[in-house]
C-alpha cells in the first residue's frame, strides 16, 4: 500500500538535496516523467477497489500538484545561487589599478604635416584646399606648361580622361586661388598629389604636398628668402644655414632650390655637414599671372613647393619613404 506522506517527506529530502539543475531535472524526470515513480503510482490505480482508488487517487493527485511546487521552488533556488556565484566570481576591485588601452598615435606624416601648416600660419599664411582629382588646364596649361611643352616630361601623370587627371602637384590650386581671390593673396595649399613613378627609398607614387603663394604689389625675391628662412628656422630649429641655387619650374621666374646645410649626427651646422635640398621655389612667372586676370606690370608674385615626407625624413632622420605607408607598429611607436 502507498503511503503519500512518507512518499512526500522522501522526495522532498531529495529535491532539498540537489545541488545543480541537471540533477534537478533528472530527479523532475524520474518522479513525474511519462515512466517516472508517481507517474507509474497513478497508473497502477486501477486494480484497487474503488473506494481506496478514489481515496488515493485524490492524494496522489494533491501530491503531483505539490511535489511540481517543490521542483519550481528548488529551480529559482539553484538559478539564484548560478547568479550569486558569477556575480562573486566576476567582481571588481575598485581599489586595483586599471588596465590601460594601448593608446593610438598620430602617424609621424602627419605630425610633420600639422607642424608645417602651423609654422606658415604662425607667419600670416591661410589654408587653400582644392581638389585631386584635376582638369589638365589647372593641372598644367594655366601653369605655363601648354600640350607640346617638354616640361610635360617632368612629371607621369595619371590620366583619368583625355582632359582629366590626378593631380601631379598642388600647383593647381595656386590658379584656382588666384581666380577666386584678388590680391592680397597669401596662402598654402596641402593635400595629396600622385604621380606614375617607380616607388623606391625616395620616391612613392602618392605623396603629401605643400605649396605656397604669395601675390602683392611690390613683392620680390628677397621676400621670398626671408619667409623661407624663418620656416627653415622653426621646422628645423634656429642657427641653420641655407642657400638657394638657380634652378627651373615653368610657372616661376627666376626659378630656386633651396638647400640647408646638414649633419647627419648633430642636426646643425658642423664639419662635414653636406647641402640638402628642402623645397623649390621663384618668383610667379608673369604669363601665369595673366592667365589668371592679374597685370603683371601690376602685381607680382612669389611660390614655393615641399614634399613632406621629404620633410619628414630629414627632421627625424628616416632613410626610407616607404615606412610611411608600411603600417609597422614598430616604427610608429617611436612617434608619440
Amino acid at each position: 500500500m502507498i503511503n503519500p506522506d512518507l512518499l512526500r517527506q522522501e522526495l522532498q529530502e531529495k529535491i532539498s538535496l540537489v545541488s545543480s539543475l541537471e540533477e534537478l531535472n533528472q530527479l523532475k524526470a524520474s518522479v513525474l516523467g511519462r515512466k517516472g515513480q508517481l507517474t507509474q503510482y497513478l497508473r497502477s490505480l486501477g486494480e484497487l477497489p474503488l473506494e481506496q482508488r478514489k481515496i488515493l487517487g485524490a492524494q496522489l493527485n494533491s501530491l503531483k500538484v505539490e511535489l511540481e511546487s517543490f521542483f519550481l521552488a528548488r529551480e529559482r533556488e539553484l538559478e539564484e545561487a548560478m547568479i550569486r556565484e558569477k556575480l562573486e566570481k566576476g567582481r571588481v576591485d575598485v581599489t586595483l589599478p586599471g588596465i590601460r588601452p594601448p593608446l593610438g598615435r598620430r602617424h609621424p606624416l602627419f605630425q610633420v604635416w600639422e607642424e608645417i601648416e602651423d609654422a606658415f600660419l604662425s607667419l600670416g599664411f591661410d589654408i587653400y584646399e582644392g581638389p585631386e582629382v584635376e582638369w589638365e588646364y589647372y593641372n598644367f596649361g594655366a601653369l605655363n606648361i601648354p600640350p607640346d611643352h617638354p616640361a610635360r616630361d617632368m612629371w607621369d601623370t595619371f590620366y583619368i580622361t583625355d582632359k582629366m587627371l590626378l593631380r601631379t602637384h598642388t600647383s593647381p590650386d595656386q590658379i584656382r586661388c588666384m581666380e577666386e581671390q584678388r590680391p592680397p593673396i597669401k596662402a598654402i595649399m596641402p593635400g595629396l598629389v600622385y604621380r606614375h613613378e617607380a616607388v623606391d627609398a625616395t620616391h612613392m607614387d602618392v605623396f603629401v604636398q605643400i605649396e605656397g603663394l604669395v601675390v602683392d604689389k611690390d613683392t620680390t625675391f628677397a621676400d621670398l628668402k626671408g619667409i623661407l628662412e624663418l620656416f627653415v628656422s622653426l621646422i628645423f630649429g634656429p642657427g641653420r644655414k641655407t642657400m638657394f641655387v638657380p634652378s627651373y619650374f615653368p610657372f616661376t621666374e627666376p626659378s630656386a632650390e633651396l638647400l640647408i646645410l646638414w649633419d647627419d649626427e648633430k642636426g646643425h651646422n658642423a664639419a662635414g655637414g653636406k647641402w640638402l635640398e628642402v623645397l623649390g621655389c621663384g618668383q610667379v612667372h608673369p604669363q601665369v599671372l595673366r592667365n589668371v586676370g592679374l597685370d603683371p606690370q601690376v602685381y607680382s608674385g612669389f611660390a614655393f613647393g615641399l614634399g613632406v615626407e621629404r620633410i619628414a625624413m630629414l627632421k627625424y632622420n628616416i632613410p626610407e619613404i616607404r615606412l610611411f605607408m608600411e603600417n609597422d607598429l614598430r616604427f610608429l611607436e617611436q612617434f608619440g
